[in-house]
């Protein structure tokens, strides 16, 4: 079968180690997530694109935010959730679908030069046809191949390196000027606003960062390969959930706009 697999360049899905009783249940849940996900970032660009009012540069800003978390939730959790209720000897994808996939969720993790990536990995000829993640990225694709991945493996850490140096810096220096003004301030009202959107941020600047570096790093260590498809699975869906409520309502023209759409729906269903 592996020979085979590997001729008709159809790859098989090693997905989520899950008991058969566990996985309707662990469904369910994540098809609620993506469900929430999408209907609250479909809800914001319909808002913002139908409401006048805010169609200003900052809320067309908020529009690429929900766009990017549809894309980064819709490449992986349908697929995902195909495989949870799969059993694991049938979860086949075809090569040219996982580089689309690895594509894709490359380009929702932040950049430009996982074309490079890509290319770098699908120059290499492949032995092997099992992808070991839940859903395909880079790092899956190139453990396909028997050849050197030296310079993949080189690249890939150093340039996550400089890109979480640059993260964390540039988070750093901003909320050092947050606080500064925090402080030298005496508006209380400016104050409470500011620490209540940056806790909010923070909070899932941190989701975000601990599972995309937890992803990345542990592809190096196959003995923690359960833990790495946790965070490969949080990351996708955790921030696209939180993303909503974090930059939209905590934005006072959306917030307001919502609560009036909302009031205005109960008094129509009255």
């Amino acid at each position: 079968m592996d020979n085979l697999t590997f001729t008709n360049s159809i790859l098989l899905m090693e997905g989520v180690k899950v008991t058969p009783q566990a996985s309707f249940p662990i469904f369910i849940l994540l098809l609620l997530i993506y469900v929430f996900a999408m209907g609250c970032n479909i809800g914001l660009i319909i808002l913002i694109s139908t409401d006048k009012n805010l169609h200003h540069p900052m809320h067309f800003l908020f529009c690429n935010l929900p766009l990017n978390d549809i894309l980064g939730t819709t490449v992986m959790l349908p697929r995902l959730l195909q495989d949870i209720l799969r059993e694991a000897s049938e979860r086949y994808m075809t090569y040219v679908e996982c580089v689309a996939q690895a594509y894709f969720v490359h380009i929702f993790a932040a950049a430009s030069h996982y074309v490079l990536m890509i290319g770098l990995t699908i120059r290499l000829s492949r032995c092997r046809s099992k992808i070991e993640n839940p859903f395909c990225d880079n790092a899956s694709l190139f453990k396909l191949s028997c050849e050197s991945v030296v310079i993949n493996n080189v690249f890939g850490i150093i340039y996550t390196v400089i890109v979480f140096t640059f993260s964390l810096g540039s988070v750093f220096i901003t909320y050092t000027k947050i606080a500064s003004v925090c402080i030298t301030s005496k508006n209380k009202a400016l104050n409470s606003k500011a620490i209540k959107t940056c806790s909010t941020h923070i909070a899932v600047y941190i989701i975000m960062f601990v599972s995309c570096a937890t992803m990345v790093f542990l592809h190096r260590f196959p003995e923690y390969s359960e833990s790495r498809k946790l965070a490969s699975i949080m990351f996708h869906i955790v921030p696209p959930g939180l993303n909503p409520l974090v930059y939209g309502l905590q934005t006072k023209e959306i917030r307001q706009k919502f609560i009036k759409l909302w009031y205005s729906n109960k008094v129509n269903l009255k």
